[in-house]
């Protein structure tokens, strides 16, 4: 059986139980049934709790094994010690769990023990396990949702290309949020905490032949079997583009890293050529990875890095210009026979040249000129500008310009800088699907991932 089939009920369950269920709102598993019931998972949801006969219309049963069905995925929400005295017992239905429960290693030495004999239950039992101390998973694919933070609180993003595999529970939840809150999807996201068992590598040679999974997104404190690590992501980058953003580079990072998750970092330089070797793309921040799971969303990579700058604004269009150049990519100028047919299209006082500023008397169907007539085989992807202060221009240049990019076969990435007014005009954009990027700089970003990455 290989890992992908090992692991697959953890992303196709047909039955999920919820071991310590409580109707208690401040408990944790109150939040998690909440979750699972507000995403709509289809299969069957069995609370575990001897205090309960019901909890919110569900039948709940004393023990997991007062269930005659199989059970996929145990979601142990209890403290440290119950798991593993339940785990002890007669849990011969259960395939697969998540244990959200802290108190291992990430505490100190006496829990260090607790979680090597975790392991060794879970071996001897023949159960998969994520976590402990971990969120889980949140599954636009599946209708699972195993996270204690409630949806009031962290936005749940929408069903897209990109999965996210993570250590970290709060960065799980961070970047959950603020995607949501950009109008970008998710696959699946995967917080699996100190890694008794699943890990990275387990859930990459997964998602490797994941049809709802384009992309893959991973934050990385630590991995244990490098060699494992390298052939999955290897197999992995043959299929679908794997961005990397590594943290606990440094002394503080990772003694952070040891409290946080229990995990041991080791050396950076390690890390940055295996992910080199497998064909990872890396990024510096967790800003970068934000983008590139954004931009992936909507758009492939690209075999060059020649950009085209379109722009109602000639100081953006410069910014824009200077950081492209300072990452690696190139702005080439625009060819003798595209600069006569536009100076017949644009505003007399535009410029012509790369970038393109269409000034303040820019029109919508500047922009869309503006990309049919200078956007040719010398360029591989365009980055476009736009700030809202024309009077002419409107909300319906967004249109025009996904009709556009939807036509072109590359990519067309939207930078719309500026406060409130200018968040609400770039809306229009993020609601047909198009990523919208806040700053120069992160549109750059975006664009260094499509082109594969750190450019030499």
């Amino acid at each position: 059986m290989t890992t992908e089939e090992q692991i697959d009920f953890f992303f196709k369950p047909e039955s999920i139980a919820l071991i310590g269920a409580s109707p208690n709102p401040e408990k944790l598993s109150c939040t998690i049934l909440e979750n699972l019931l507000k995403m709509g998972f289809q299969g069957n949801i069995y609370p575990i709790n001897p205090g309960y006969q019901e909890i919110r219309g569900l039948k709940c049963y004393p023990a997991s094994n007062e269930i005659k069905d199989k059970i996929d995925i145990a979601i142990f929400a209890v403290p440290a010690s119950t798991v593993l005295e339940i785990l002890n017992g007669p849990v011969e239905n259960i395939k697969g769990a998540i244990i959200v429960s802290s108190g291992f290693r990430e505490i100190g030495p006496e829990e260090k023990e607790m979680e090597v004999r975790l392991k060794e239950i879970l071996k001897t039992k023949k159960i998969r396990a994520m976590g402990p101390n971990c969120l889980g998973i949140y599954d636009t694919a599946s209708k699972v949702d195993t996270f204690f933070i409630s949806s009031d609180k962290v936005e749940r993003p929408s069903k897209g290309g990109v999965s996210v595999l993570t250590q970290s529970g709060s960065f799980a939840a961070m970047i959950m949020d603020e995607m949501a809150n950009e109008g970008a999807g998710v696959a699946r996201v995967v917080s699996y905490g100190n890694k008794v068992d699943v890990d990275e590598s387990d859930c990459l040679e997964f998602l490797a032949g994941d049809e709802a999974t384009k992309a893959v997104a991973l934050y990385i404190e630590d991995v244990e079997n490098g060699r494992r690590f390298l052939a999955a992501a290897s197999r992995c980058v043959q299929k679908k583009p794997v961005v990397a953003l590594k943290v606990g580079k440094r002394e503080p990072g990772a003694k952070a890293a040891s409290s946080h998750t229990g995990a041991v970092s080791g050396r950076y330089e390690a890390y940055e050529a295996a992910f080199r070797k497998a064909g990872i793309i890396e990024v510096e921040s967790y800003e970068a990875l934000k983008d590139a799971c954004k931009v992936l969303n909507r758009y492939p990579l690209v075999k060059g890095k020649r950009v085209l700058i379109i722009t109602d604004g000639g100081g953006i269009g410069i910014s824009i210009a200077d950081a492209c150049e300072e990452a690696g990519l190139r702005v080439p100028d625009i060819s003798i026979e595209a600069v006569s047919k536009l100076r017949k299209k644009l505003p007399t006082f535009a410029s012509v040249r790369n970038p393109v500023d269409l000034t303040g008397s820019v029109k919508d169907e500047h922009y869309v000129d503006a990309l049919q007539e200078a956007f040719g085989e010398e360029y591989d992807l365009a980055i476009v500008s736009l700030l809202w202060g024309p009077p002419l221009l409107s909300k319906g240049v967004a249109e025009k310009i996904r009709a556009f990019a939807s036509n072109c076969a590359k990519p067309v990435l939207i930078c719309s800088p500026g406060g409130r007014f200018s968040r609400e005009m770039a809306s229009a954009f993020i609601a047909i699907g198009m990523p919208v990027f806040f700053t120069p700089e992160s549109a750059v970003r975006a664009a260094v991932v499509l082109c594969g990455g750190k450019i030499n």
